[in-house]
């Protein structure tokens, strides 16, 4: 009996066949077929995905608190995963900045113009207060229908902890709960198992469609950008995971290749979900505990966020003729340290986080316009950095809950 090829190679596989269409593409001129042809199917892969987050970060959320059994794990399962995201996110702004700085130093970032008419008009800030009151949802079924996760999750929260507080008159409920979460669960993971069609189709689009970019005077600067993401997932992510967890890292990176490769070109933390989860349980988080960090993470995580807004800042304060001090460095960890939790759930919060970093530092916000156009690669490293963290953390705190739970 032949051995079945494993879900993470057979993404591989896609990934690898995607690059060389698109390259084939790319080279003779016909990336029109990809963007055509290639991309819908792409497209609709990530629709099936998105479409099934909703209910999976739902349920599978009620369902863990309902696991939990208790609040008071919920909460401390919930201040272990922010404060583990914010210091992970003020490491991956020093490396971001280290890197930058040896690029830069080395003469290898380019100075570029902005061209003429270029102007950024998106917003350049966003407010805490904003953010914390934009979490509570004054209309369930909006928040639903427009994928607001910190929404989805606290609706969660508020009925997990209502069914919970209800006792034997809950029960029903619970039954519902976990009757719903078990279909979820069996329609997840029909859809994963497309996922090598959908990371062909994007992947063969990308390379066909940005090659130029890929290969132009950006070039440096997103290989500064990768290094960095690269660094932070070993340094950082594996040593947690062996550190805290006690998961080897050639371990840890097997297990999570699945959702790193899918959340690379789909570049949408929120649509990788479903795989970060089973990722997440096949090494050995809990359900419970994975069912509520992953979401929060997808949210809050701005890991590779925060070293995309350093690379780039560092970029464009050398296009606009300035040499960033020490101390306006140290201003850059604080300020993207702080914005990530400002701008969480915001739509395009990557580049809200940029434009407020850059206007700290005094730097015009309409250069991020240089940048702007390859941002989608940019992107594709950062989520997949991401999604990668969401999975480490969810692992490190079933590992402390676990140690607390003996005691």
């Amino acid at each position: 009996m032949k051995k079945k090829v494993s879900l993470p190679m057979q993404i591989l596989i896609a990934l690898i066949l995607g690059v060389i269409v698109g390259l084939i593409c790319y080279f003779t001129g016909t990336a029109d077929f990809t963007a055509n042809y290639l991309k819908p199917f792409g497209t609709i892969f990530v629709n099936l995905l998105k479409f099934i987050v909703v209910p999976v970060v739902l349920f599978s959320m009620i369902d863990g608190i309902l696991s939990m059994d208790d609040m008071k794990k919920v909460g401390a399962v919930g201040w272990k995963t922010v404060a583990f995201f914010l210091c992970t996110t003020a490491i991956a702004c020093v490396i971001g900045l280290v890197m930058a700085n040896i690029f830069n130093g080395a003469g290898l970032f380019p100075t570029l113009a902005l061209e003429e008419g270029a102007v950024w008009e998106k917003a350049t800030s966003a407010k805490f207060m904003d953010t914390l009151v934009g979490i509570f949802p004054s209309n369930m079924w909006d928040a639903f229908v427009k994928a607001n996760m910190l929404q989805v999750i606290v609706i969660a929260l508020f009925f997990g902890g209502a069914i919970m507080a209800a006792g034997e008159k809950g029960k029903l409920c619970r039954d519902i709960v976990t009757s719903f979460n078990e279909v979820i669960n069996k329609l997840m993971a029909f859809i994963i198992s497309l996922s090598p069609i959908g990371v062909f189709a994007m992947m063969a689009w990308v390379v066909a469609t940005q090659g130029a970019q890929i290969l132009g005077s950006l070039a440096l600067v997103l290989l500064c950008a990768y290094i960095a993401y690269i660094i932070h997932a070993v340094l950082v992510y594996s040593f947690s995971a062996k550190a805290f967890a006690g998961i080897n890292p050639v371990k840890f990176f097997k297990g999570a290749f699945a959702a790193m490769m899918f959340a690379f070109t789909s570049t949408s933390s929120a649509a990788t979900l479903p795989v970060s989860k089973e990722c997440a349980h096949e090494l050995g988080a809990e359900d419970d505990i994975a069912a509520f960090v992953l979401p929060l993470g997808s949210t809050i995580n701005m890991d590779g966020t925060a070293i995309y807004q350093c690379v780039a800042t560092v970029f464009l304060a050398t296009c606009a003729g300035m040499h960033l001090t020490i101390g306006q460095m140290v201003t850059i960890v604080v300020t993207a340290t702080l914005a990530s939790i400002g701008t969480a759930g915001v739509s395009g919060a990557g580049m809200i986080m940029l434009a407020m970093v850059l206007t700290a530092m005094g730097i015009d916000v309409n250069l991020i316009m240089i940048i702007y156009g390859v941002d989608r690669l940019f992107d594709m490293g950062r989520t997949c950095l991401n999604v990668t963290g969401d999975i480490a953390c969810s692992l490190c705190v079933t590992k402390w809950e676990s140690k607390k739970s003996k005691k």
